[in-house]
């Protein structure tokens, strides 16, 4: 069986877009890249559908032609299990949100995080190292 792991829309974003002139956001798309490189078989990649909604927004807000949007997003959702944000998941993030105090587009993410099991959220976002229910950890990993 393998481990599940969810991952947010900014690690995809800062591997999709290559920035030279900004040297920050050259190291973070070596390291998205690096990372999303670097899951073996036994790692299964989830994504939500708002996963992919935010990634397409992100790269249309850097005039990323529509075009290489859509076949940018088609081989994200080839290589990652996508899961649907349900009436269930937005009763859960809000659950989430009072009791951790996160936006509610945070909270989305860690609900569907944690209803498809996963025990680890990537994401540049939240608190690296912060545990959720006792069975969901943030990190990450651009600190990795």
């Amino acid at each position: 069986m393998s481990d599940k792991v969810f991952i947010d829309t900014n690690i995809f974003v800062y591997a999709f877009l290559d920035t030279p002139n900004r040297t920050e956001d050259a190291l973070k798309h070596q390291k998205a890249q690096t990372f999303l490189g670097n899951f073996s078989d036994n790692v299964r990649a989830i994504i939500s559908t708002q996963v992919c909604n935010e990634y397409y927004s992100a790269l249309r807000k850097h005039r990323i032609p529509d075009k290489n949007i859509q076949q940018s997003l088609r081989s994200l959702m080839a290589a990652s299990q996508v899961e649907a944000v349900t009436d269930k998941t937005v009763q859960k993030a809000m659950e989430v949100h009072n009791r951790y105090g996160f936006s509610y587009w945070d909270s989305l993410i860690i609900a569907s995080a944690l209803e498809n099991d996963c025990h680890i959220l990537y994401s540049e976002d939240m608190q690296d190292g912060q545990e959720i229910e006792k069975r969901l950890k943030i990190l990450n990993p651009f600190s990795l």
